[in-house]
């Protein structure tokens, strides 16, 4: 845990169990150890690649705050899976009655005579639960003086970039659902063409049988009529003898 005067923090290392093509997550825990509101802000090196839920905000006297902080999906594993990102939290004391609305990023600066407390975080990737690796677990725990982020006590905020609270879109995730979409429009049209020949060999089936019944129909009448002239001309015939 890192304890300052204002906030303390948990865990002081961000972990995340590291799957390619996967948005992976994981949380802090502010607690307000002071009798002060607290204004905090989130700042990493890399800000295309995170997002903070909330990267401001306050935190009332004596209580906690948790924030979420989420990896993009990555395309490739970094090299031997370390990871050289840091994290930047920075709190200052502020107004009673202080929400997230009235947090300026003047309130974070040193040339403005703030006292602004910092931690720095560093980022770790560990393997994930399925399937555990022992040996890779191992060479995570021994890798933290490349991990680390530590530079001789002093800080540069100019590294650090405010954190985004919105998930940028990644690219794989457009290119699937196009594709996906193009599949589903394809087999539409399939079953759209195979119900129109369906409904246009139904129609010729009944035109069909309406034909043959015509013909069945007609065969007892002109089979009447012959006898009927067959009938006259025997009669007309016998009336002659």
């Amino acid at each position: 845990m890192s304890t300052g005067e204002l906030l303390s923090i948990e865990p002081q290392e961000l972990q995340f169990p590291f799957e390619l093509r996967k948005q992976i997550s994981c949380s802090l825990q502010l607690l307000n150890k002071s009798d002060n509101y607290v204004a905090f802000k989130v700042k990493t090196t890399n800000p295309k690649k995170y997002c903070v839920r909330p990267n401001t905000g306050v935190v009332l006297p004596r209580s906690t705050c948790d924030v979420i902080v989420t990896m993009q999906a990555q395309k490739e594993a970094p090299l031997d899976m370390q990871c050289k990102d840091k994290f930047l939290l920075q709190s200052v004391v502020t107004s009673a009655g202080a929400t997230p609305k009235d947090i300026t990023a003047e309130m974070f600066s040193k040339e403005s005579g703030h006292l602004v407390e910092e931690c720095k975080l560093r980022v770790l990737y560990v393997a994930p639960p399925r399937p555990p690796s022992p040996v890779h677990e191992g060479s995570e725990e021994g890798s933290s003086p490349r991990a680390s982020i530590s530079d001789n006590g002093n800080t540069n905020t100019a590294e650090y970039t405010p954190v985004s609270r919105v998930m940028v879109d990644r690219h794989d995730p457009q290119e699937n659902s196009s594709e996906a979409r193009a599949v589903i429009s394809k087999l539409t049209e399939e079953k759209n063409s195979a119900i129109q020949q369906n409904s246009k060999l139904q129609q010729e089936l009944e035109l069909l049988r309406r034909e043959s019944g015509r013909s069945s129909g007609g065969i007892p009448f002109m089979y009447v009529i012959i006898i009927g002239l067959i009938g006259i001309i025997l009669g007309y015939l016998l009336k002659k003898t």
